[in-house]
């Protein structure tokens, strides 16, 4: 049975953490900053003020700047690859398995269906692009590792409004965490798309919230972040 750790406060760490019971350290209750690597003594057990062994063996990464649209560059570098980086090499360090939850903007502008062996191509923003750069590193530095590539959003739907016009696989929090924790508990590797069967933003919405009104993406937004789901299902039909 895997230990494991959940960094991050937001709403899918939040949803991780009640599915799952498990241990947590956030910004806002203990201080951590996957940008400063001085606060990582969080993810230790400490003895005469000194970290002496990580008690986890499955640390679940679900920091990030999701200010998606933002021009703002630099949170978006340091929370989403430089902090990714130095969490890669802290996992390698004491020899645990680095679950790195990433985007299915990865693939906004690559083909549509896009499975985990094909090209991603991101969204032209500084949220996609940091979200591939973080993915990439995980791949290339990390000795055990799973990410995810998925999207959610708060159950019930808490917008007036959605995208008709955009389509993809997401889904609401509860459910991509549920299936996220099914990955940690097979203990699977490598690179998984996340969700369930293609719909529109529009079609999500209305399962929770009735009087949701259709709306047109904004130019700059991904229309199309379909995802392939045979390798995710394989894994639920098992």
């Amino acid at each position: 049975m895997s230990k494991v750790l959940i960094l991050g406060d937001g709403l899918l760490a939040t949803e991780l953490v009640k599915q799952s019971g498990a241990k947590y350290v956030s910004r806002k209750e203990n201080g951590f900053d996957i940008t400063n690597t001085k606060t990582f003594y969080h993810m230790t057990e400490i003895y005469d003020g000194v970290a002496q062994w990580c008690p986890y063996n499955v640390i679940i990464n679900a920091v990030g700047c999701t200010d998606t649209y933002s021009t703002e560059k630099e949170n978006h570098w340091n929370i989403n690859y430089k902090g990714v980086a130095d969490l890669v090499d802290f996992c390698n360090n004491w020899k645990i398995k680095l679950v790195h939850l990433s985007t299915d903007y990865i693939y906004a502008n690559s083909i549509s269906d896009a499975k985990e062996t094909d090209v991603p191509v991101h969204c032209n923003n500084w949220y996609g692009y940091t979200k591939l750069l973080g993915d990439a590193h995980v791949q290339l530095k990390s000795n055990n590792y799973l990410i995810v590539r998925s999207a959610h959003k708060p159950n019930p739907f808490v917008h007036e409004k959605a995208w008709s016009d955009q389509i993809g696989n997401f889904d609401y929090v509860d459910v991509i965490a549920k299936k996220i924790l099914h990955l940690v508990d097979t203990e699977q590797s490598g690179i998984f798309n996340m969700g369930t069967s293609r719909k529109t933003m529009y079609e999500l919405a209305k399962c929770t919230k009735e009087d949701v009104s259709p709306s047109i993406c904004d130019k700059w937004i991904p229309k199309d972040v379909s995802m392939d789901m045979n390798k995710l299902n394989e894994i639920d039909n098992e």
